[in-house]
């Protein structure tokens, strides 16, 4: 088979490493994409990883599985709708081009929407907590989309900017991609990229494992999920800014991830914070209330009925006093 591309890190010593975009053909005719093939190897792990873990959190595999059953279409729909409404002048000219989803076009923030939907369209169905479903699903999200980031990587796209670490990446297609938007950039099409499908892998499999590490020690709901989007947040803000293929708000040259992203960092740690000082309260307050308990419970020491007795019979031995101060007291 002939290789779409030729990819070259000539800071490595890699050069004409043949890639190509379809994995293999069925009998022949259908060709089956690596990035349809590496999305589905995402999901079916994240289920099995999923299924194997929902009893530790009070849930049961088939909730997991209708979960993905709601999730994987919204997800789709979503994100392609994400992406059709921020490129509109180009989908206005022909509107089949909105289905031909072969020549890409899947916005990853229109999957986190269509994800979300989907879970709280679970949860009124199957009458499961709605935080509690978004903390136990958050800590899958980085796996597939650090599995998902090699997509990118076999279709030659979603680069970076023109670079000189030894990482850097150069392929017929970058060239073919920067001359076309040179103009624009004022990028140099014969130099390596940024392979920004790598930056967001390794960072997802780090966010990952931290996120399995937050679920377990949870001290209060949303904590797993806060934290997945502001470390996420703070990733796609970096890739983002040395991206050459940004969504962007009409003329206004705002990067909508960037923007997102931005938005994710800031109400994540707003969040983080007044969730956790209500937290430290709501903790104090138990506290405070069981020592007032264990006050209120205490024994009576033993001599106390005595000492009360004694306390009594002593008064009786005083003379009572009179209402009228001139007069004497009865004996």
């Amino acid at each position: 088979m002939q290789p779409d591309f030729l990819v070259d890190f000539p800071g490595l010593g890699i050069h004409d490493l043949p890639v190509n975009r379809v994995a293999f053909e069925l009998f022949g005719r259908w060709p089956v994409y690596w990035y349809g093939l590496l999305i589905a190897f995402a999901l079916v792990l994240c289920l099995l990883l999923a299924m194997r873990q929902a009893p530790k959190f009070s849930l049961t595999p088939d909730d997991v599985m209708d979960t993905f059953i709601v999730i994987i279409p919204l997800m789709i729909v979503m994100a392609r709708l994400f992406y059709v409404v921020f490129e509109w002048e180009y989908f206005s000219q022909d509107l089949r081009r909105v289905f031909s989803t072969r020549d890409g076009g899947l916005a990853f923030y229109g999957g986190v929407i269509g994800g979300v939907i989907a879970i709280i369209v679970i949860t009124r169905v199957k009458k499961i907590s709605l935080v509690r479903l978004l903390d136990f699903f958050a800590v899958y999200v980085p796996l597939g989309q650090a599995i998902g980031r090699w997509g990118n990587f076999f279709n030659q796209e979603a680069f970076g900017t023109n670079t000189t670490l030894p990482w850097g990446m150069y392929s017929n297609q970058t060239d073919y991609y920067l001359q076309y938007v040179t103009r624009v950039t004022g990028l140099n099409p014969d130099l390596p990229v940024h392979p920004t499908f790598f930056y967001e892998f390794a960072a997802n499999l780090l966010i990952f494992f931290w996120l399995l590490r937050v679920r377990k020690k949870s001290t209060f709901p949303l904590q797993t999920t806060l934290w997945y989007l502001l470390l996420y947040g703070m990733v796609r803000y970096f890739v983002e800014s040395i991206r050459t293929d940004p969504l962007v708000i009409g003329n206004t040259g705002i990067r909508i991830s960037m923007l997102l992203s931005a938005l994710m960092v800031v109400g994540s740690i707003v969040f983080l914070i007044v969730l956790k000082r209500r937290q430290m309260r709501l903790e104090l307050t138990r506290a405070l209330s069981a020592d007032d308990s264990e006050t209120s419970a205490e024994p009576v020491p033993e001599d106390s009925e005595d000492a009360s007795a004694d306390f009594v019979a002593i008064e009786d031995e005083l003379p009572a006093k009179s209402a009228d101060p001139d007069k004497p007291a009865s004996p």
